[in-house]
């Protein structure tokens, strides 16, 4: 597997996906939905059909997952909904634990156990292993 990120970010660094002004205003943060006047559904929807069908399973950082378990699991019908509530996904932290993980299926990685699992995972036959958000996780598998 190949490790692959995606995010919606903006050139200053602001990374948020596209909501609403209510989305994420966490440490004061008052432009939520900034990228929302630049989504292009057609292209946008292209874009993450073609990401799906190339990923085998999702690597997260804690709060994104968190954000994406709170929003994903009552959605369904949709074919993005569908894929997303039923791909394998990882979650890196230290704080959870494995009763937390009610959007599954997920498996809990350990920031100790970080590099020798995706060490595991990347020897695995597959397709890639994508990242969606988790800017901190990103930033970290870049160094």
């Amino acid at each position: 597997m190949r490790i692959v990120v995606s995010e919606f970010i903006s050139l200053d660094g602001v990374v948020q996906a596209p909501g609403g002004p209510e989305e994420d205003t966490e440490g004061g943060f008052d432009h939520g939905g900034w990228s929302m006047p630049f989504f292009d559904p057609e292209v946008m929807g292209a874009f993450v059909s073609e990401a799906a069908a190339r990923a085998d399973a999702l690597l997260y950082g804690r709060r994104t997952w968190q954000v994406m378990a709170g929003a994903w699991p009552d959605r369904a019908g949709d074919p993005f909904a569908d894929w997303i509530n039923s791909v394998q996904k990882y979650v890196v932290s230290n704080t959870l634990s494995d009763s937390d993980l009610s959007w599954g299926p997920t498996t809990l990685i350990r920031g100790d156990a970080l590099v020798e699992t995706l060490d595991e995972l990347r020897a695995r036959p597959g397709r890639d292993l994508g990242v969606i958000g988790s800017a901190g996780l990103a930033r970290s598998l870049l160094a």
